[in-house]
């Protein structure tokens, strides 16, 4: 890149720290990018950092040593947050989303590009400072919402399913218990989609009893691999027997009244645990 203006260069530096979050990017990088000395370019992310932490958007993190420079940590505040779930509500409880058997539907928000950006931004606000080396989902309405969370965290996302695909190569297979039928069904996980001992982040869009999110807890200790929480956009509240216990909720669906047409949901407990500034039930 050719020597440009100060302006310029915090133009370009913003744009690249907000494209690379959780990433160390070392002050020679900088350097040589923007033709500038360190000294320059320490002054610069001092001015960048106020700003993201004045407006909301996050922090830069300083790594000192011969392999350090700046982290970007994306988050947002709690009143946004609670801005983003009350326009949440508003969306899940138009009476029009009710399908026979009282399901809820939900593939526009999922398809919304601005909507799952969203979401994956509150769930990386909230586990900021966790160790996570993966998200992991089941085929296939949760895969939008995975790497929602994943480009936020900058960690790859491992894709369980409920069939053995030959594109994939060797799977590992195990058995689960429907939370909702009690029916015995499997789900599977290609091998080298995930590294043993790794920590990771189980996500999903609807939570009633967490049958399938139990089965991929399961599926997890085959790899060795630790879970370091569970993230549900919506639960299902009144549930006989709940088979997780700790977990992240964006919204609680608290009522689907079919004959009334009517939908009630209310603020899950991300918000909450936002404005206390403790995540619950994660290491």
């Amino acid at each position: 890149m050719k020597k440009i203006k100060r302006s310029g260069r915090l133009v370009d530096m913003t744009y690249f720290l907000l494209q690379h979050p959780h990433q160390v990017i070392s002050l020679t990088h900088f350097s040589e990018r923007y033709q500038s000395a360190k000294s320059s370019i320490s002054e610069d992310l001092v001015i960048v950092k106020e700003i993201f932490e004045e407006e909301g958007y996050g922090s830069l993190l300083t790594i000192s040593g011969a392999s350090g420079g700046v982290k970007y940590i994306p988050r947002i505040n709690a009143e946004q947050v609670q801005v983003y779930v009350d326009d949440w509500i508003k969306e899940l409880a138009v009476p029009e989303r009710i399908l026979p058997g009282g399901y809820l539907y939900m593939m526009d928000l999922l398809g919304n590009p601005t909507f799952i950006q969203r979401v994956g931004q509150v769930f990386a606000s909230v586990l900021a400072d966790k160790k996570i080396d993966a998200v992991m989902t089941v085929a296939t309405k949760g895969i939008p919402l995975a790497y929602a969370v994943g480009q936020q965290l900058n960690v790859p996302v491992s894709i369980v399913r409920r069939d053995h695909l030959v594109t994939e190569g060797s799977m590992v297979s195990i058995n689960y218990v429907s939370g909702s039928s009690k029916r015995i069904q499997t789900m599977t996980l290609a091998r080298r989609s995930l590294a043993p001992g790794s920590r990771v982040l189980i996500v999903d869009d609807f939570m009633k009893a967490g049958g399938t999110i139990r089965g991929m807890m399961d599926l997890l200790e085959e790899f060795q691999a630790e879970l370091v929480g569970i993230g549900v956009l919506v639960e299902s509240v009144g549930v006989e027997e709940r088979l997780v216990d700790d977990y992240l909720s964006i919204t609680r669906l608290t009522e689907v009244n079919v004959r009334e047409k009517t939908i009630k949901v209310e603020p899950g407990n991300v918000r909450s645990l936002l404005h206390s500034e403790k995540v619950e039930g994660l290491e």
